[in-house]
C-alpha cells in the first residue's frame, strides 16, 4: 500500500536516496486570513437581513389588505389590526355585483389581453430581425425604439386624445389596445434584441439548410427558444398594462367601458363619507389577485429570463 507523508511547514525531508542528497522542503497550502471569513460572513448576515426587512414590508401590507377584505366596516375602524371575526364574503359579492367590478374585470381582461398578444407578437418579429439582421438603418430603428422609453407618456396625452378622437377609437376596447401596443413596445423590441442575439445561430442555419423560410424559422425554431424572454416580458407588459390608470383616465371614460384601474378609484371617490370600506378593500384585492398569480405561476421563467443572456 502506498502511503502519502504530510511534512510539517518549515522541515526539510532527506532526498530520495536516504543519504546525503539535497533536501526538499515542503511547505502547507496557504490558508485564507481569519479577517476576510468574518468579513464575508458579517455582509451575508447583512444581505440576508435586508432581504428579510424588505420582504416584511412588502407582504405585510398585501396580507393586512386581504384581512380588511373580510371585516366590517365597523370592525375596520375599530380594530384595524386584529384579525376578523368571521369571514364576511359578502363584501366580495357586494363588491363583484353592485359595484360593477365584474364588468370592469372583464373589460381589463379583454384590453390586457389583446394588448399583450399584440405587444409580444409584433415585438418579438420586430426584435428578431433586429437582432439577426444587418441592413442600412439598423441601428436607426433600434435607438427609435430606445428613445420611445425615454418619451414621457403625459407630454402625448393631448396630441394621442385628438388623434383618437379623429380616428373613432375613443372609448372603444380596440383603439386602447393600440395604444396599449405602441406604448409597451418600446421596452419589449429592446429586451427581446439582447435575447435573440443570445440565441445560437447554427439551429435557425439548419433550419435554412432544411427548405424552411424565415416565416417558418421565425415561429417554429426561434421563437419557441426564446420562450423564457417572451414570459418575461409579458409578465413586465402585463403588471404595467393591468396597472395602467393615466391612458384610460384620458382615453376611455364612458362607465361601460371602463377598466379595473378606474372602477377601484370610481369606488373610493363615490363613497363620500358613506363608504363601503369593506367592498372597497374586497375590490382592490380582486385586482391584486390576478397579477400576484401570475407571477407566482412564471417565477421560475422569469428568473430565467432576465438571467439567460448574463449565463451565456
Amino acid at each position: 500500500m502506498k502511503t502519502t507523508d504530510t511534512a510539517t511547514p518549515g522541515v526539510e525531508t532527506p532526498g530520495p536516496s536516504g543519504g546525503s542528497g539535497p533536501a526538499v522542503t515542503k511547505t502547507a497550502a496557504p490558508t485564507p486570513p481569519k479577517d476576510s471569513k468574518n468579513e464575508g460572513s458579517v455582509l451575508n448576515v447583512f444581505s440576508h437581513g435586508v432581504l428579510i426587512i424588505w420582504a416584511i414590508m412588502v407582504v405585510m401590507p398585501l396580507l393586512w389588505a386581504v384581512m380588511t377584505s373580510f371585516k366590517t366596516d365597523r370592525a375596520i375602524f375599530t380594530s384595524p389590526w386584529s384579525l376578523p371575526d368571521g369571514l364576511h364574503f359578502e363584501n366580495w359579492s357586494r363588491a363583484w355585483s353592485q359595484a360593477h367590478m365584474s364588468d370592469y374585470f372583464m373589460n381589463t381582461i379583454v384590453v390586457v389581453g389583446g394588448s399583450l398578444i399584440g405587444t409580444l407578437l409584433l415585438g418579438s418579429m420586430a426584435a428578431y430581425v433586429l437582432a439577426r439582421f444587418d441592413f442600412p438603418g439598423n441601428r436607426f430603428i433600434y435607438f427609435l425604439f430606445i428613445g420611445g422609453m425615454s418619451f414621457p407618456i403625459i407630454l402625448a396625452l393631448v396630441p394621442l386624445f385628438y388623434v383618437m378622437q379623429n380616428m373613432a377609437l375613443l372609448n372603444t376596447p380596440h383603439g386602447l389596445i393600440l395604444v396599449y401596443i405602441a406604448y409597451s413596445l418600446p421596452f419589449t423590441v429592446f429586451f427581446l434584441t439582447a435575447f435573440f442575439r443570445t440565441l445560437p445561430s447554427s439551429v435557425a442555419e439548419a433550419a435554412f439548410v432544411d427548405g424552411a423560410s424565415h416565416t417558418r424559422t421565425f415561429f417554429q425554431v426561434m421563437l419557441p427558444m426564446a420562450r423564457p424572454g417572451l414570459i418575461s416580458v409579458g409578465i413586465f407588459n402585463f403588471l404595467g398594462q393591468w396597472n395602467q390608470y393615466l391612458l384610460p383616465t384620458v382615453l376611455n371614460t364612458e362607465q361601460d367601458e371602463k377598466v379595473l384601474s378606474q372602477g377601484l378609484v370610481q369606488l373610493a371617490t363615490s363613497q363620500g363619507y358613506k363608504g363601503d370600506w369593506s367592498g372597497l378593500f374586497a375590490g382592490l384585492v380582486m385586482a391584486m389577485l390576478p397579477v400576484l398569480a401570475a407571477y407566482i405561476i412564471f417565477q421560475r421563467q422569469v428568473v430565467a429570463g432576465l438571467t439567460a443572456g448574463a449565463v451565456k
